[in-house]
């Protein structure tokens, strides 16, 4: 039987095949969490001293290759390379027992965590959507967003690189065709085109009239993007939701980090991995939390 049949004939099988497959590709999401943000910090600064050759305060770009593929994953500590028996998904993090192999530096539990989160919701979206292309877009657009997510929790930042491919790729999708079975993706291109167009303006709308009320910024230029990206996938009509969701939990959180921890409400907290959150329960559960919530206006 072939492999596409094999596991179209067994949502078990599909789901665990997700599941793993989601572990390696956390694996992967991990590496661009960690580098993109380094490579275009790299390319910012080779712009600056092009532009400003006679800068000599300008730090040096380092010489060496510097991309997603090389060099090769090594120890922070010791910088030792990082073996292809001790790269296996949280697996090898429980083996060495969160130290590295060779000189017992302690690795940060962020790197099985991101595996693992995109393992669970890999196998998530597979329980829900079934084999087929809607699953496919599903996963994509979920690894989209826990690499977005994490990103902006290191350094909040929402690097073009991943928001407008994303946003492009769910514009493209739209133009196949709706998604069968009534699946939240893709969506048709009308609401797509106007998802992203409406995602991008509402949120720059409320950036500068926070800003010309108040003289400050409440959010990046990313934020926008990223809503775009998700109204481009979802369609307009998730994008209320989506926002009210995301600022409502937003809130919630910069609330018990300012009583518990007594962190200082001038410090910025990052709206992207809200968005992203939202985004996803939207993609997932979308048509049902609006369905409810519409479900207390009968008539």
């Amino acid at each position: 039987m072939p492999l596409a049949a094999l596991l179209a004939s067994s949502p078990a099988l599909f789901t665990g095949t997700c599941l793993v497959l989601g572990l390696v590709i956390g694996s992967f999401l991990n590496v661009v969490i960690h580098r993109l943000p380094i490579i275009l910090e790299r390319h910012w600064r080779a712009d600056c001293a092009a532009l400003a050759a006679d800068a000599p305060t300008l730090p040096a770009v380092p010489a060496e290759r510097y991309n997603l593929m090389v060099p090769r994953s090594a120890c922070p500590a010791c910088r030792a390379p990082i073996a292809a028996r001790h790269n296996i998904p949280v697996l090898s993090y429980l083996w060495l027992r969160g130290r590295c192999a060779r000189c017992g530096a302690r690795i940060s539990p962020r790197y099985p965590l991101v595996e693992a989160l995109t393992g669970l919701l890999s196998a998530l979206v597979a329980w829900k959507f079934g084999f087929g292309w809607p699953a496919l877009a599903a996963l994509v657009l979920t690894w989209f967003l826990v690499a977005l997510a994490a990103i902006d929790i290191d350094r909040q930042l929402l690097p073009d690189n991943l928001t407008l491919p994303l946003m492009w790729i769910g514009l493209v999708l739209s133009l196949l065709a709706p998604a069968p079975g009534g699946a939240p993706v893709p969506v048709d291109p009308r609401s797509s085109l106007i998802g992203a167009a409406v995602g991008y303006l509402s949120l720059w709308g409320v950036y500068h009239l926070f800003r010309a009320l108040t003289a400050k910024e409440g959010m990046g230029y990313g934020d926008f993007k990223l809503l775009a990206a998700l109204g481009a996938w979802l369609g307009w009509q998730m994008l209320l939701p989506t926002v009210l969701i995301a600022a409502v939990v937003g809130a919630l959180v910069g609330l018990v980090l300012i009583v518990a921890r007594g962190r200082s409400s001038a410090v910025p907290i990052a709206f992207g991995p809200f968005l992203a959150a939202a985004g996803w329960l939207m993609l997932m559960f979308g048509h049902q939390l609006v369905g409810f919530y519409l479900g207390f206006f009968p008539g």
